[in-house]
């Protein structure tokens, strides 16, 4: 049995508001990357349902919302183009159970890796897309069927709505906290829209200007509940070599967002997901989506936001937003195709200004320079391309940078001990960044007949390390030279060719370290 409410923070109320106002800002998202992904709407508001249904009641991080995103979206639009959705269906149920592997195998404890410069960027990157995203519900479709800015009165109504609702988000909470204010402000601006008969666009009409003009007429998000149907697909090799591809790449960008999104609730909330369960909650999500008709998805930074602002904590918050987004499409679906998209546009502006990092810029001031290029080059990166890309780039050249540091600090004290030999007293990492610093410290030609090598303060990394002392050691025995090599690891004493015979064991003080090598002992 999962718990519905998992902190003291959490309160059944909190949860159930949250989720109310966490469903009517699905709606417009789920339908604009069905759009993205080339596939009907309902395809994505099925998506939204069963992503946040099973990811609240299973996964790792009580209060994430999950749910059709454009992350995925993208990922699937050359595979509809060329194949048919039913192939999406069957690639969505492999990205799911490749995701379940993944959390059964534990390797959602590798987002540890992700540094703090990356988590900014990330979340920097987000908030922008999300701001851009919005702007796209200032256009009207004109008379040749092309997107044009709105102008004149329609824009200036647009602009006073959307200030109207950030207004009563900000207001509200100051005069009571019994209504999520982000709810009281879709409400308000909905009445007050209909109620003055003022000329705003409402969901209704986004969905209108996705469709072709002949199915505008009978638009609308009403639907039936989603049923099972295995994906109508070949079950032969030539079928699996078309989908995983991007099966894999579906797995992979939807566990980077998620867990990311998870690591930054936390440090919201003070509390702790579990990054392993929220992978299996995310792999059965997408598993059910590809045989019930949905697009798949993850987790939502936007509405995982508007959630903790609203005061949702529990799972039931998630699942509230599910249930009641399910309840839209299937009995309410004339009353949120009124909502006007300035509210939610409103509510998804607060989220952008709550969302990105303001503190980068004073933090990039006390910075060093190379974790303030991370941060701009994973916000670039995350507008640019992807999310997935974004992040691989910023832990590849984090790494790289890393690499560069500890290079430099490899050095070597040395002194002459009581029976004349030379003593190297190493101290650093000897790694394939280091090996060429390593190999300056010691002059062979100038040495005495016997020579020290202290290991006590150093590590041997990699096979390059490896390869460097035996390469040192050669040196030594050809000038006529004896070698002493001490306190390394055992496994590195029998990953040594050449020096492995210079080498001085002492069981007590030897230290016990593993060497990241393809090499056999």
């Amino acid at each position: 049995m999962f718990d519905i409410i998992t902190s003291k923070e959490s309160n059944v109320k909190n949860d159930v508001l949250s989720g109310i106002t966490v469903a009517l800002a699905l709606v417009p998202e789920a339908v604009a990357f069905a759009f993205v992904a080339g596939v009907e709407p309902m395809i994505g508001l099925y998506a939204a349902f069963m992503m946040g249904l099973i990811t609240s009641a299973i996964g790792g991080r009580p209060g994430m919302i999950s749910g059709a995103t454009g992350a995925m979206a993208v990922v699937m639009v050359a595979l509809v183009a060329q194949h048919g959705v039913q192939y999406l269906f069957a690639a969505v149920v492999l990205a799911g159970l490749l995701q379940v592997m993944c959390g059964v195998f534990r390797l959602g404890k590798f987002i540890r890796l992700v540094p703090y410069p990356v988590m900014l960027g990330f979340v920097n990157g987000l908030a922008i897309v999300i701001f851009l995203a919005q702007l796209g519900q200032f256009k009207v479709t004109g008379p040749l069927g092309n997107q044009e800015w709105m102008t004149g009165s329609m824009l200036y109504i647009m602009l006073g709505l959307v200030g109207l609702t950030m207004a009563i988000i900000y207001l509200l909470p100051k005069l009571t906290k019994a209504v999520p204010a982000s709810l009281a402000a879709i409400i308000t601006i909905t009445l007050l829209v209909h109620g003055l008969d003022l000329e705003a666009r409402t969901v209704i009409d986004f969905v209108r200007d996705m469709l072709p003009a002949e199915q505008r007429d009978t638009a609308t998000l009403a639907g039936e509940l989603p049923s099972f149907a295995i994906p109508m697909v070949p079950f032969t090799m030539d079928t699996l070599m078309i989908i995983l591809p991007t099966a894999v790449i579906l797995c992979l960008v939807g566990l980077i967002e998620s867990l990311l999104t998870l690591t930054l609730i936390d440090e919201m909330t003070d509390t702790r997901g579990r990054g392993n369960k929220e992978c299996i909650g995310q792999g059965v999500a997408n598993t059910v989506n590809g045989f019930f008709g949905g697009m798949g998805g993850c987790a939502m930074i936007g509405q995982s936001m508007i959630n903790i602002n609203s005061g949702g904590r529990g799972r039931l918050s998630g699942i509230t937003a599910a249930l009641v987004l399910l309840g839209f499409i299937l009995f309410a679906a004339p009353l949120i195709e009124m909502i006007p998209l300035a509210a939610l546009v409103g509510v998804m502006f607060v989220v952008v200004i709550g969302t990105f990092e303001w503190a980068s810029f004073r933090i990039v001031r006390g910075v060093n320079k190379e974790d303030a290029f991370v941060l701009f080059l994973v916000t670039a990166v995350t507008v640019i391309a992807d999310l997935a890309i974004a992040v691989v780039v910023g832990v590849i050249v984090s790494a790289l940078v890393f690499a560069w540091k500890a290079a430099r600090y490899i050095d070597s004290n040395t002194h002459i001990d009581d029976d004349g030999w030379k003593v190297y007293d190493l101290r650093g990492p000897v790694f394939f960044g280091s090996v060429s610093h390593f190999k300056d410290l010691f002059d062979v030609a100038g040495d005495p007949e016997d020579v020290v090598i202290d290991f006590k303060r150093s590590r041997i990394w990699d096979s390059s390390g490896v390869d460097a002392l035996d390469g040192l050691a050669d040196k030594y025995e050809q000038a006529g030279k004896k070698l002493h090599i001490r306190h390394i690891s055992p496994e590195c004493r029998s990953l040594l060719n050449k020096a492995g015979k210079f080498v001085e064991i002492n069981v007590n003080e030897d230290p016990r370290y593993r060497i990241a090598t393809d090499k056999l002992a």
